[in-house]
């Protein structure tokens, strides 16, 4: 067990910076901006508070486990997970750097998200580029994917299928 007081804010978010979001394996739960704070008290309890990205989240439970895990592992036995539902989450926490590694890994990026103005009738949804070749020739295939915060898209220039990080 780690002593009370000799834990800092900062380590305990390095700890956090290593549990990889299952669904999205290339980013951490950090990057995805699901952890949204971290507490020590003077007992030295951890306080761990998360946004699950769609109150629906299947993987919620298993974040959740991994933060514990992961703590424990550090010396951190008295964990606990607050989960808040407001702020409801955003793909705006997702930082530019961690939007690049979804790229990367061949998953689109979600842009901006709506402000919560106005919905817009479109005669057409906006082409998304596609993360393999950059082409905006892309069509959406399915509106869900592997997880229902992606969809399924193909790129008409390289023939690639690729997955969208939706933007919410």
């Amino acid at each position: 067990m780690v002593a009370p007081g000799a834990v800092t804010r900062d380590a305990l978010l390095a700890i956090l910076d290593e549990v990889m979001d299952p669904e999205v394996p290339v980013l951490s739960v950090r990057e995805l901006g699901i952890v949204r704070d971290v507490e020590v008290d003077d007992a030295g309890a951890v306080t761990v508070t998360v946004t699950p990205t769609y109150s629906g989240c299947p993987a919620i439970r298993v974040i959740e486990e991994d933060i514990v895990a992961a703590l424990a592992q550090a010396g951190h036995t008295d964990v606990r997970i607050r989960t808040t539902y407001a702020p409801a989450w955003t793909t705006d926490w997702i930082a530019p750097a961690a939007k690049a590694k979804l790229k990367a890994y061949g998953i689109a990026p979600p842009g901006m998200a709506d402000d919560g103005g106005l919905v817009q009738l479109l005669r057409r949804r906006a082409a998304v580029q596609c993360p393999y070749c950059d082409s905006y020739a892309t069509e959406l295939r399915s509106e869900f994917g592997s997880t229902a915060c992606k969809s399924v898209c193909w790129c008409r220039s390289c023939l690639q299928p690729f997955e969208e990080f939706k933007a919410i």
